[in-house]
């Protein structure tokens, strides 16, 4: 099965912060486009689970991803779907893929029952720093728009040490900071 456990630290930034990360740190100088695609049931079960499910479309490959609470971070559970599986997913006409769904259904989550609530796109830069891959984004959904930096790391310790470096160097507050998916779902 296709499965990772996700370590990272995110922070909200000011467009300043965001300007001033960008400036001194080597991120390449043109980002690259991701576009997720959310789903969930009528009664937000997976919500009510911590958990949420994604199609991200990048670089023209698109694949679902649930992500799960674990100990360490996330675990991430992966299929990869063709262009039109997508544009199927979109339309309702959900095709169950092996591994999220058998995932989906240890929950007690149908796959007919999940419903696209629509998209946010993010321009994102990576780079390594110490260990770890540093990551600004600048999404926009629903009218909004926001900032955000994410550490992301094989280990809690490396993580941890990397993030509060980076926003101590740089003058930057540490702030409560809801994954995307909550950022969307505040807007519906």
């Amino acid at each position: 099965m296709t499965q990772e456990i996700e370590i990272e630290y995110k922070n909200l930034l000011t467009k300043e912060e965001f300007d001033r990360l960008l400036y001194n740190l080597p991120f390449p100088e043109q980002s690259k486009t991701q576009t997720n695609y959310y789903f969930e049931t009528k009664d937000y079960a997976l919500k009510n689970m911590g958990s949420a499910l994604r199609i991200r479309e990048k670089d023209g490959a698109y694949q679902l991803t649930l992500k799960e609470p674990h100990d360490d971070g996330l675990l991430e559970t992966h299929d990869s779907l063709t262009k039109k599986e997508a544009a199927d997913w979109f339309q309702g006409a959900i095709s169950p893929k092996p591994n999220t769904t058998k995932q989906l259904r240890a929950k007690g989550v149908s796959p007919d029952s999940l419903h696209y609530y629509g998209n946010l796109t993010t321009k994102r830069r990576e780079t390594a720093y110490n260990d770890a891959l540093i990551v600004l984004d600048f999404s926009t959904f629903n009218g909004k728009e926001d900032y955000e930096l994410e550490v992301e790391a094989s280990s809690k310790k490396i993580g941890i040490h990397v993030f509060e470096s980076l926003l101590a160097a740089h003058d930057i507050q540490r702030r409560n900071t809801p994954n995307k998916i909550e950022r969307f779902f505040r807007t519906i």
